[in-house]
């Protein structure tokens, strides 16, 4: 490389370094990321309820435990069950 191009190179990389510590960057926003609620519903047939609730454990979204008991939702047949998780934003 001849003198003029590391000159630029470096003056670059100067100007690089110093963006990086004076505004914040995409990484570190990651570093401090923020929990926010979420709320899965399912209602249905207490057999499609507890069939989902299953489903979902076995694909390794949440275990069984974590929802919340069947409850009647006032309509014939109807069940619902909740489940709040902290993601990650």
């Amino acid at each position: 490389m001849t003198q003029s191009s590391n000159s630029a190179q470096s003056k670059l990389e100067q100007d690089f370094r110093g963006e990086e510590l004076d505004t914040p960057t995409a990484s570190t926003q990651m570093q401090f990321p923020t929990r926010e609620p979420i709320k899965h519903l399912l209602i249905g047939s207490t057999k499609a309820v507890t069939s989902t609730i299953h489903y979902l454990q076995v694909i390794g979204y949440a275990s069984v435990g974590d929802w919340s008991p069947l409850q009647s939702t006032g309509n014939a047949d109807e069940v619902m069950s909740i489940l709040i998780r902290q993601i990650l934003m």
